[in-house]
């Protein structure tokens, strides 16, 4: 057992037991937008900060989406918790899939917030250099944000989450970040998990798009399922909070009703948010 415990808030005393992991931008202050609206008494959030954020800024470590799963395992026996559910944005979307073969045992379900595939996303010669870059750019920083919300949200915005990721993350830290969730190949792994995984899409979001999470998340587990946000881009938990809140803790609820009946979820759904178009 390591020395090191992840930086973390717990919300609500409910028995469905769900870690939040924030992506590359962003400590667990990701998840401020939706905090107010969680269902407390159904589900424990416990919300964390990985290594090179938020109150981990100044952790050392590889700052690796495995060295990530593991010290969740670890938070998760601190905690006592022996089964949980993992929601995790982005580049925490890529953190919950490494659960998938660290503890597939100990999972619930999965949810991915526009999350970077098992695959890893190589990033072309331009493209790469604006992201590694964004590790002491905040205009980088900026144009990421802006690209993958479709280029739509207002100027203030976008300034206040580039100001929030840098006071939030340790340069270098994210810098190594990169290096690990683009760059990471775990695919042979985790294909064919049979654990419950869904993955909610940003229709605005150009990068991790759902016709790129149908090629990927929804092919590769069998109890998969995607749902489309028609307003919102890569920052959904900002863009569309109380849609996502919907979907998500839909899904988890989920999982008591298949404790309860013996019944299998479909496989390979995928749908837009109801009432709106596809």
């Amino acid at each position: 057992m390591t020395s090191f415990v992840l930086p973390h808030e717990v919300h609500g005393d409910g028995a469905h037991k769900v870690f939040a992991v924030h992506g590359w931008f962003a400590d667990r202050n990701a998840w401020a937008a939706v905090l107010p609206d969680l269902d407390r008494t159904a589900f424990t959030y416990a919300l964390v900060d990985l290594r090179g954020y938020g109150a981990a800024r100044d952790a050392v470590g590889s700052y690796t989406t495995a060295e990530a799963a593991a010290d969740l395992v670890e938070l998760a026996d601190r905690l006592g918790w022996e089964r949980f559910s993992v929601i995790g944005h982005s580049m925490g979307g890529a953190v919950a899939q490494r659960l998938l073969s660290a503890a597939p045992h100990r999972l619930r379900r999965i949810a991915g917030v526009s999350p970077v595939p098992a695959s890893g996303m190589p990033l072309p010669d331009e493209q790469g250099e604006l992201f590694r870059d964004a590790a002491h750019k905040a205009e980088n920083r900026r144009v990421i944000i802006d690209f993958t919300t479709g280029s739509r949200r207002p100027a203030a915005w976008l300034d206040r989450m580039v100001a929030r990721s840098l006071e939030r993350s340790d340069a270098r830290a994210f810098r190594a970040w990169l290096d690990s969730w683009a760059g990471d190949d775990f695919r042979a792994d985790v294909e064919g998990s049979d654990v419950p995984a869904l993955a909610v899409a940003g229709e605005l979001d150009p990068a991790l798009s759902p016709a790129v999470l149908r090629e990927t998340w929804l092919s590769w587990y069998p109890r998969a399922e995607l749902v489309a946000l028609p307003t919102a881009g890569h920052y959904a938990m900002d863009e569309a909070p109380l849609d996502l809140i919907r979907v998500v803790e839909d899904f988890l609820r989920a999982d008591d009703a298949d404790d309860a009946d013996g019944a299998v979820p479909a496989a390979g759904r995928d749908r837009a948010v109801a009432g709106e178009p596809a």
